[in-house]
């Protein structure tokens, strides 16, 4: 059996390989997505006191710091019983709805636009961020730079940094906002607005005018038709910071809604000895593998996962672009992996129009952005929806408030299964008996991943087996022998 590696994949966060394997023909028998790296957060927060968590997880890397933050803040108010003041809460959802909006912004443009602005198949060294520069002009350019960057400005006002700030703490913010820093962060959300509508206008004008990659979205190679998973508000709509995590069917149906605390009377978690990703499931319906339908415990946790399984868009800049990608696909469920790039920036324009809601609040100036927790501590779990998925936090201390134990489900996590089963679908689309694999082919199979933007540094808990091979070569490199574990 010949294989064919992608190692290592590219335009993520972490480290990860995809391993294909060809029957005789040449067709695909399998593929495999595989993490070859552990970090096990979860057990580096074993004896730390509980309120480190915001400090200790906002830094596992820079690129979702402040989902871990707030996550790990939230899941500390419910150690300690306490209920935050409004304007704590929605200091917290201001700065978070920036981050959203920044980190979908760095993936959209960075990670996922260079395969459809240049094209899959172009030669990678333009295939980049400065391809996109340089078709479509440094004013865009310019602007994607401004984004981030005031962005950032928000995360280093409130939280003393712009990357892995540590303001989010037990029972509310350690710093409120001032008028003029309320001025400034009004300008800010204005910009946010205005960068979100020139992002439709570049995905209207490049992708949706293009019938190649129109078609290419809704090609069968990139469909699975699973269940999703999102937070939603008390009128089932998209939110990041709160609410309870809502499950809808393959078929559009709600399966389940539940609480954060609730989380695992609906999630199992299992190991495969290949990788060092777990992998959750819907424990009301079982895992049965990696397959798709409505028989399948295996669930998506994206921003399309998001869109499916809320009834809207809970601003309305974001909610007129939601019904135009329904509309446009077919209705709901959608189902195209790639779509996922589509949903993201109709969050990026939901979390930018949320912004400037807020910063125009009334509450969001006030002392009142912190209560001290008296409450002996004990369990707590929260959920925020973090750029690439659902992200909850557990934590159960004793009653001096030292973690006896930590459990992280994460974004990416969430995702694995899915992730997984698409790249295999995509590899055995893409590659045929007979025809020659190009770099584009293999590009085009990473798509299938990429889609999902995940980011592998949080998301390695499980210690498993890893397959192990060790090639030993003379003093010309040529193999001498090759043990396998």
């Amino acid at each position: 059996m010949r294989k064919i590696r992608i190692d290592p994949i590219t335009r993520l966060e972490g480290h990860g390989k995809i391993e294909i394997f060809l029957n005789d023909d040449g067709s695909v028998a399998n593929a495999y997505f595989q993490v070859p790296e552990l970090r096990g957060f979860e057990k580096f927060a074993e004896g730390r006191a509980v309120e480190e968590m915001p400090r200790i997880t906002s830094r596992i890397c820079g690129v979702c710091p402040e989902a871990h933050m707030t996550a790990a803040a939230k899941a500390c108010d419910a150690v300690y019983g306490v209920e935050l003041p409004p304007t704590a809460a929605k200091l917290r959802e201001l700065q978070y709805s920036a981050f959203v909006a920044g980190d979908h912004t760095t993936h959209f443009y960075a990670l996922a636009g260079p395969d459809f602005v240049m094209g899959p198949t172009a030669d990678p060294a333009t295939r980049n961020i400065l391809g996109i520069i340089g078709k479509v002009g440094l004013d865009l350019g310019k602007a994607v730079i401004q984004m981030r960057l005031w962005t950032h400005e928000v995360a280093g006002t409130l939280g003393g940094k712009p990357v892995t700030p540590v303001n989010a703490i037990p029972g509310g913010m350690s710093k409120g906002l001032d008028t003029e820093e309320q001025k400034r962060f009004i300008e800010i959300g204005e910009f946010m607005v205005d960068f979100s509508k020139t992002t439709f206008k570049l995905f209207e004008d490049v992708v949706l005018k293009n019938s190649d990659y129109v078609k290419l979205i809704t090609s069968d190679g990139y469909t699975h038709k699973t269940y999703n998973m999102g937070l939603v508000d008390e009128n089932n709509h998209t939110n990041y910071y709160d609410g309870m995590i809502r499950v809808t069917g393959p078929d559009g149906k709600e399966h389940g809604k539940y609480e954060p605390k609730e989380y695992a009377e609906w999630i199992e978690e299992r190991v495969e000895t290949w990788s060092y990703l777990k992998f959750p499931y819907l424990k009301k319906i079982g895992w049965k593998g990696f397959v798709d339908g409505i028989d399948s415990g295996v669930y998506k946790a994206t921003p399309l996962s998001r869109c499916n399984a809320a009834d809207g868009m809970s601003t309305p800049l974001a909610q007129a672009e939601y019904e135009k990608m329904y509309e446009t696909l077919g209705g709901k469920p959608v189902d195209h992996t790639l779509a996922t790039h589509w949903a993201r920036i109709i969050e990026i324009m939901n979390a930018s129009e949320r912004f400037l809601e807020l910063i125009h609040d009334p509450d969001i100036i006030g002392p009142d952005y912190r209560v001290i927790p008296t409450e002996t501590p004990s369990e707590g779990v929260a959920t925020v929806e973090a750029p690439r998925g659902t992200l909850t936090h557990h934590y159960i201390t004793d009653d001096n408030g030292i973690v006896k134990s930590a459990n992280l489900i994460v974004g990416t996590t969430n995702n694995h299964a899915a992730i997984c089963m698409s790249i295999a679908k995509a590899a055995k689309e893409i590659i045929k008996p007979g025809k020659e694999v190009t770099e584009g082919d293999l590009n085009m199979i990473e798509m299938a991943f990429r889609a999902y933007d995940p980011c592998l540094a949080c998301a390695t808990h499980a210690l498993g087996r890893m397959p192990l091979e060790v090639t030993i070569r003379d003093s010309s490199g040529n193999p001498v022998s090759v043990i396998r574990r």
